[in-house]
């Protein structure tokens, strides 16, 4: 055998026990879900946009706006939205306004404040068979949050509109069957006290690493019994909860903790009220602030209305006096400059007849005053 024929057997030789470890030790796999009931806002809008191409095409308004924010593959990836560095920190750590998407800007679409995110019905205070995707399973424990009363889903979901303790938590939940079909599983009493529209917030806090997942599902107090509506494919009914057994004994863990608070910083001035832009002819925008806003951060509406003439696009500036700059829209598309934002419809809302209306929203951040932008409209 000359020298490079018993080289290359060598190589060979290499690789294929190389390739013979990684199959038998792949490494850690990162851990992947949501919560299955009440599903969370990316697994419903994920069921609402299967179409049977394989191809994601939501019919929910909701979840056609993070489309149009994200794009599908969060959608593909429902089961994803973590932070590997979560440690289970919540408050403090995640920030206003991105409760849905745990901060994962992947996921921001999902972060919208709107009304119509696909629901699941409930009655307060009721029993519930709980399930929890475990797409990539890893041991850990499981706190569900509610909102408190008085919640507002067309406002950008915070901290402080969520109650402060978890009103459930799970330590290493059992589980049935392994993906993508599996799923852990307890039973525990829904929150009790609360009528009409409610987020719970899941947060999976892993015991074998610092990675955390959260979600926010969607659901209303009317006496139902996980019925869901909003969306074009509704879940299969799952199979019953297996016989219950108990979850192998850990170490308790306490409730996530919160980071350190963030430093203070000057409360927001009270937005004036709405200011209209000078119509350029062929189209009009107004302004609305939402809510008081909250530390530097603040959350803004835009009526677009035509003018005389149909139009097919729309575009939108906006001047700010103070610095201000947006970080989140939703129903539009933003391009930040110095001063000044520019917003742009998306695919559904470009078109409006002669004096048709539509709107958009953003999430904003500011530093001293927050007065209302100056706004003009042009088409396209």
């Amino acid at each position: 055998m000359n020298k490079l024929k018993a080289a290359a057997l060598a190589a060979a030789a290499t690789l294929a026990a190389g390739l013979a470890l990684t199959m038998i030790n792949p490494g850690t796999a990162a851990a992947h879900g949501a919560l299955l009931t009440p599903g969370s806002r990316t697994y419903l809008c994920y069921l609402d946009g299967k179409s049977s191409t394989g191809e994601v095409k939501p019919t929910n308004g909701a979840c056609q706006n993070a489309a149009a924010v994200g794009g599908t593959q969060p959608f593909y990836d429902w089961f994803g939205v973590l932070r590997s560095d979560g440690q289970g920190r919540t408050r403090g750590f995640i920030p206003d306004g991105a409760l849905c998407s745990g901060g994962f800007t992947k996921f921001a679409g999902f972060d919208a404040p709107r009304s119509d995110w696909p629901l699941t019905h409930l009655t307060t205070g009721a029993a519930h068979s709980w399930r929890y995707s475990n797409w990539a399973a890893h041991p850990g424990w499981f706190y569900l949050y509610v909102t408190k009363d008085g919640y507002n889903p067309n406002q950008a979901l915070t901290w402080a509109d969520m109650e402060e303790q978890p009103f459930l938590s799970i330590d290493h939940p059992p589980m049935s069957g392994p993906a993508p079909d599996g799923y852990y599983y307890w039973n525990g009493n829904l929150p009790s006290g609360k009528s009409g529209r409610h987020v719970i917030y899941s947060v999976w806090k892993r015991s074998d690493s610092q990675e955390t997942f959260y979600g926010c599902s969607d659901v209303i107090f009317d006496g139902g019994n996980g019925q869901v509506t909003g969306i074009n494919n509704p879940p299969t009914t799952p199979s019953p909860i297996p016989s219950a057994s108990a979850s192998p004994s850990r170490p308790p863990s306490p409730s996530p903790s919160a980071a350190s608070p963030r430093p203070s910083s000057p409360a927001p001035s009270t937005p004036g009220p709405a200011t209209p832009s000078v119509p350029s002819g062929a189209c009009s925008a107004t302004y609305t602030p939402v809510g008081t806003g909250w530390n530097n951060g603040f959350q803004g509406e835009v009526k677009v209305t035509a003018g005389g003439s149909a139009i097919t696009a729309w575009t939108v500036k906006a001047t700010w006096a103070n610095g201000q700059s947006v970080n989140q829209s939703w129903s539009s598309t933003y391009t930040n400059a110095t001063g000044s934002t520019t917003f742009k419809n998306v695919a559904w809302n470009g078109s409006l007849g002669a004096g048709a209306s539509t709107t958009f929203g953003f999430l904003g951040n500011h530093s001293g005053t927050n007065n209302p932008p100056t706004l003009t409209c042009t088409s396209p």
